[in-house]
């Protein structure tokens, strides 16, 4: 496991794990990806409006800074 600070601890069957945060981040990543996937493979949506989609929400959650 890499050395930093923990994001969460874990009990699994008993035994205490640390998940640190690179770990959660990827295991997030994974979850994500496999889940879009699946909602393409399922014809739920096309990976075109996904891409608009993602377009959108980044300029609605990173705007330019207001100057004053």
């Amino acid at each position: 496991m890499t050395e930093g600070k923990f994001a969460l601890k874990m009990v699994i069957d008993g035994k205490e794990r640390e998940v640190t945060y690179e770990e959660l981040a990827l295991s997030n990543n994974l979850s994500q990806e496999a889940l879009v996937r699946l909602l393409i493979d399922k014809g739920l949506f096309e990976p075109k409006e996904l891409i608009k989609m993602m377009e959108r929400v980044k300029k609605e959650r990173y705007r330019p800074a207001e100057t004053k």
